[in-house]
């Protein structure tokens, strides 16, 4: 059984409320002890995590890993990897995929093409709809039973009323969240970015933050209508986060998620038309990443989730209008947090790494999220005061399309350990 012995870091387990210098012992793929002046096993791997940060792996509950049907962009593999690089121990890859992920054989190709891997753990999430066409529930117990650990159309919002509130009931019965893609479509359709002064500017059809903001209420009122579980996907409005807070209040079982660049960029960022700059919901106002942050401070807003969406630098070089949506994520949105929220007070260090993997594993019912004795052995160490210049040729994932490239972001993954492998080591990457 092979050890390892992560010697004199600062230990932060928001799951245990502890925040120490500690040594951590991983034997086999578990956390065999946690505490000071343990000695090293004959044979084991010895980090020194001597200022640095030792915490339970991150898990991201949304990603994009494009396989089967566009191995090019990113593969299982690829994004594990990513992930890895990332300090993710774990990622939820949603089902819009070709063909869609919405049936027990497509979701056992994924858990076996990670296995393959070896690195990130990858969890399938399964389509709400055959095909993701909005018309014919999938067989939520076949996929549960094959691996998926959610279920959601991402990609496309489930446009009917009827059909989100029978996905609920449905999936009440296995203990699983249907994630939703909030957007009403008739008052989205065509539009490239968010309808505001920039898009009048560059003129460009815009989505009104009212398109999220219908679908987020039209969510919470159908999970306190049947008792299920929503799971509300990359918001990014400031009429969003009132509407959840609220929800909260009553009781409704309703959890969000936000992407590191919901909370740092704003539609400006699409002057000069840059793709880069394009995703679904697309980049807000200012008013709206100051009311993401503060969601994630108070807890409206559950987790940070990267939605990583990898795309060929061609298809990116479109003009506006007609480039697809989406950026990559795994590799800077540890960074992103610490520069964004951190160092601006937002949140302490132990509540952003509590929203980016304590929480997320609560919220999906995943092994991790913690360093308790017993524990997977799912552990990240990382530097959160490394200052480091965002180069995408050096990325692990296939794909580039950032908008942080050349940015300077703040913490970095140095190792990670992944059933008490260590699948990711900054000194020999």
């Amino acid at each position: 059984m092979t050890s390892i012995l992560i010697r004199g870091g600062r230990v932060i387990d928001p799951s245990r409320g502890t925040d120490g210098v500690a040594d951590v012992l991983v034997e086999g793929n578990t956390i065999a002890a946690v505490g000071r002046g343990i000695e090293a096993p004959d044979g084991a791997q010895v980090i020194d995590a001597t200022g640095k940060v030792v915490a339970p792996g991150l898990i991201d509950l949304h990603v994009h890993l494009r396989e089967p049907g566009q191995e090019d962009l990113e593969t299982v593999a690829s994004g594990a990897m990513a992930a890895a690089a990332g300090g993710f121990t774990a990622v939820c890859a949603m089902p819009n995929t070709d063909p869609v992920t919405d049936n027990q054989a497509a979701v056992g190709f994924i858990v076996s093409q990670a296995q393959r891997a070896g690195k990130a753990r990858v969890y399938p999430i399964g389509a709400v709809t055959l095909g993701q066409r909005g018309e014919q529930l999938a067989e939520f117990g076949e996929l549960v039973g094959a691996g998926a650990v959610a279920v959601s159309d991402d990609g496309k919002p489930v446009g009917s009323s009827h059909m989100m509130r029978t996905a609920l009931e449905y999936a009440r019965t296995f203990g699983i969240p249907v994630a939703n893609h909030c957007e009403e479509m008739s008052l989205a359709q065509g539009g490239a970015m968010h309808e505001g002064l920039v898009s009048t500017r560059l003129g460009l059809k815009g989505i009104p933050a009212a398109a999220e903001e219908i679908m987020v209420a039209r969510d919470i009122i159908l999970a306190e209508l049947t008792g299920g579980h929503v799971h509300l996907c990359h918001m990014s409005t400031r009429g969003s986060v009132e509407l959840i807070r609220r929800g909260k209040e009553k009781g409704v079982r309703v959890t969000a998620e936000a992407t590191p660049h919901h909370f740092s960029l704003t539609h400006e960022r699409c002057e000069g038309y840059d793709t880069n700059a394009k995703m679904n919901p697309p980049l807000r106002e200012h008013e709206d990443v100051e009311a993401i942050r503060q969601g994630l401070k108070d807890g409206t807003i559950d987790v940070i989730a990267s939605d990583h969406a990898p795309h060929h630098y061609d298809a990116k070089e479109r003009e506006f209008d007609n480039a697809p949506n989406g950026i990559i994520g795994l590799e800077t949105a540890l960074g992103v947090a610490i520069r964004d929220l951190v160092e601006s007070g937002v949140l302490s260090l132990p509540a952003l790494i509590d929203r980016m993997s304590t929480r997320a594993a609560r919220i999906f019912n995943l092994p991790g999220g913690t360093l308790a004795v017993g524990a997977p052995a799912d552990v990240v160490v990382l530097d959160p005061t490394e200052r480091w210049i965002v180069r995408p040729e050096s990325f692990r994932s296939k794909s580039r399309n950032t908008p942080y490239a050349g940015a300077e972001l703040v913490g970095r993954a140095h190792q990670t350990v992944v059933r008490g492998r260590i699948v990711f080591d900054i000194r020999t990457a």
